[in-house]
């Protein structure tokens, strides 16, 4: 049986820990990941927030990134092109040796959040198996079945679900506000810059979810 799995690791076990050390305002998105081997990954990342002056050259430093190219370079982001060492090796374990497909991977404020779907349910105890001989923290938050992913693609992730909630508790959608971005960030223990990556993936997905999905309903019955 299929299974898609929510699990956290943190940065200085994984990828991108220098990179986010010298940038920790900025954030990381995998687009999509290849793995050949375990032990080559290759990821399309892109870079929000943050400084970008410099960062090519930070990529390359990086223990974690073997090779890096610059694929775009547009206002407030950029897209690049990575080879992972084996540093990086759990997920090319997933992806090369379980054929497992990486959904959505995002760094940011120390962690890697990942969301991954496994062909057979021991994958993911496969995967944990791996990590631990591989000294991994792998925070498994969520698991689900494929049966349920249709109702699961509705859902707010942990974090953005505690975001929303927290603005909306606090007074931050109140007109005057309550309380500002910055100091609901401070509350909440993480950077302004991942609140703001939180409400903007939390609000594309409501409105991808509902609004939309709720209009190509009704256009479907008229």
């Amino acid at each position: 049986m299929s299974t898609i799995a929510e699990f956290s690791i943190p940065v200085t076990e994984f990828a991108l820990h220098d990179t986010l050390e010298r940038r920790p305002d900025m954030v990381f998105e995998v687009d999509r990941v290849v793995a050949h081997e375990t032990s080559r990954v290759v990821p399309f990342v892109r870079a929000t927030y943050g400084e970008f002056e410099g960062l090519t050259g930070i990529l390359e430093d990086d223990a974690s990134v073997a090779e890096v190219e610059l694929l775009a370079d547009v206002e407030g982001e950029r897209f690049y092109r990575m080879v992972w060492t084996e540093r990086a090796q759990i997920i090319g374990y997933m992806v090369a040796e379980l054929g497992a497909t990486v959904q959505e991977a995002t760094a940011s404020d120390g962690e890697w959040h990942l969301r991954v779907f496994f062909p057979e349910r021991d994958g993911l105890s496969a995967t944990n198996e791996y990590a631990r001989e591989s000294g991994c923290s792998l925070n498994v938050t969520r698991i689900y079945g494929v049966d349920e992913l249709e109702e699961a693609r509705h859902d707010l992730s942990e974090g953005q679900y505690e975001a929303l909630t927290a603005g909306v508790e606090r007074g931050y959608y109140d007109i005057p506000r309550e309380i500002n971005a910055q100091e609901l960030a401070d509350e909440l223990d993480i950077s302004h810059q991942a609140l703001s990556e939180r409400f903007r993936r939390a609000t594309k997905n409501l409105v991808t979810d509902t609004l939309l999905v709720d209009q190509n309903e009704e256009d479907e019955r008229n």
